[in-house]
């Protein structure tokens, strides 16, 4: 029985979130399968990856061929990496404990970059925002400035309109008196 290291479509439309298992080649993209090894949730930033990586070494070490995209995943987790080293240590070119240092040297190496991309992303989601926030201080002290000049043109309008009201008031009062008479 041909086995396959794919990843299999769960989540919802436009949202998708993958869980990589170890398939029949027979068996559909979303059917039955032998293991789940892990899950793949392309939707953050860095893209969250968590593979049982002994589990994918052992399939691979079985026989089993990952298809392009769970290759780039074992590769990015370092799965490949382990079962090379493995595959060493058969030939008697390595020993364990040689093997080991490489792959936990190698993980930490990764987990660097990993770490620097993320802090990477923090510091200019940071700055977007820090920026976003002066364009919006700008536009606030803009409109408020617009808004001033007219506030003290209706104040006058309507002190210049009360003073004429008054004004006018009166002289209508003087007149009615005489209508009457």
């Amino acid at each position: 029985m041909p086995v396959k290291i794919r990843l299999q479509r769960h989540g919802k439309k436009g949202k998708p979130f993958y869980w990589i298992v170890a398939a029949d080649v027979r068996s559909k993209r979303d059917g039955k399968y032998l293991e789940k090894l892990g899950i793949y949730n392309p939707n953050t930033n860095p893209a969250t990856i968590d593979l049982n990586v002994d589990g994918a070494v052992q399939w691979l070490q079985n026989g089993a061929q990952p298809t392009d995209t769970a290759k780039a995943i074992l590769s990015y987790k370092g799965a490949l990496l382990k079962n090379h080293l493995a595959g060493g240590v058969r030939k008697g070119a390595l020993t364990e404990e040689q093997a080991e240092a490489k792959f936990t040297a190698w993980l930490e190496e990764k987990a660097g970059k990993v770490g620097s991309k993320t802090d990477g992303l923090a510091k200019a989601q940071a700055e977007a925002k820090a920026k976003a926030l002066e364009a919006e201080k700008a536009a606030n002290e803009a409109r408020v400035a617009a808004a001033a000049p007219v506030v003290e043109e209706e104040v006058a309008e309507e002190v210049v309109a009360e003073e004429t009201a008054t004004e006018e008031a009166p002289a209508a009062e003087a007149e009615a008196p005489k209508e009457e008479e």
